[in-house]
């Protein structure tokens, strides 16, 4: 672990090119797409059938040498980074990821003025990278990765990926105690009452196919991904996937607390208020007749 980050690459061509520049300074790397997902399972992990976790954040036991787990398959060696299985989506490439956690710093991902507002009034200063929304603060140290610590903040580290945006400014300073704590604490959120619909037994009998952890855990970990991706318009996203959501898994009941919760944190880590969730998820069950 090298507790550190390239800090005098300067830009180049292609994203291969300065991935291998970064992996020799021991920031473990990954090619991203242009909406900052990393690329699809590999074959032999189609629909988790390696036991992964489909919020990519924790892998099976697969070894597969090219992207396949998100952060999981960030890498350092140029000999896998290179190899023909990761060519083709170096190629389709549009940006860099890394695995802080893997450089042994932790991210503090500051998605708006006023959280940025907040960080310099809060924290240390450490070295900073401008975002298209707002910055990045790295600190020397990792901690498991937790989204909507506070309202436009994020922390990225173990088990997390982040986006390459160059070197940044500053010197790192040591994990402070104030981002620490910030991890220990969950987001809250209210959550609307459940409703009971009543749906028939599927055809040809059997269980509704919602009720598989893994279908169900997909699709909720998907909207959530959706909704942390928004970078406008995030009142309409938010009706939106809860109308996604709904209508997927709202006739068979098998959504829970925990999981309408999940998506009211990620809505209001963007900035909705309590009640907006509540609202925006009570008009899209009214538009479905649920």
């Amino acid at each position: 672990m090298t507790h550190a980050i390239p800090i005098r690459r300067e830009a180049r061509t292609g994203h291969l090119d300065l991935a291998l520049h970064l992996a020799a300074d021991g920031l473990p790397v990954l090619p991203l797409r242009a909406d900052k997902r990393p690329f699809s399972n590999c074959r032999a992990c189609e629909d988790l059938a390696c036991g992964g976790r489909p919020n990519m954040r924790v892998p099976g036991p697969c070894a597969c040498p090219w992207p396949c787990h998100g952060w999981a398959a960030t890498a350092t060696d140029p000999t896998v980074l290179a190899s023909p299985q990761w060519t083709a989506a170096w190629r389709r490439a549009r940006a860099i990821g890394y695995h802080p956690g893997g450089a042994g710093v932790t991210v503090v991902d500051l998605d708006n003025p006023a959280a940025v507002d907040w960080a310099r009034a809060t924290l240390p200063p450490t070295a900073t990278v401008t975002t298209t929304r707002g910055q990045h603060w790295i600190y020397r140290g990792t901690l498991r990765s937790v989204n909507g610590v506070r309202p436009g903040v994020d922390l990225k580290s173990l088990m997390s990926y982040a986006r390459w945006l160059g070197p940044g400014t500053g010197a790192l300073a040591d994990l402070p105690e104030a981002v620490r704590a910030l991890a220990e604490k969950a987001p809250t959120a209210i959550r609307p009452a459940p409703r009971s619909v009543a749906v028939p037994a599927p055809a040809g009998g059997g269980a509704c196919r919602h009720r598989s952890s893994v279908y169900l855990e997909r699709g909720i970990a998907m909207a959530e991904q959706r909704i942390t991706d928004a970078t406008s318009g995030v009142h309409t996203t938010v009706y939106r996937t809860f109308l996604a959501v709904l209508s997927a898994h709202g006739r068979c009941g098998c959504l829970t607390e925990a999981h309408i919760g999940r998506l009211f944190a990620a809505a209001q880590a963007k900035g909705e208020s309590p009640r907006h969730c509540a609202d925006a998820w009570s008009n899209a069950a009214t538009t479905l007749g649920l």
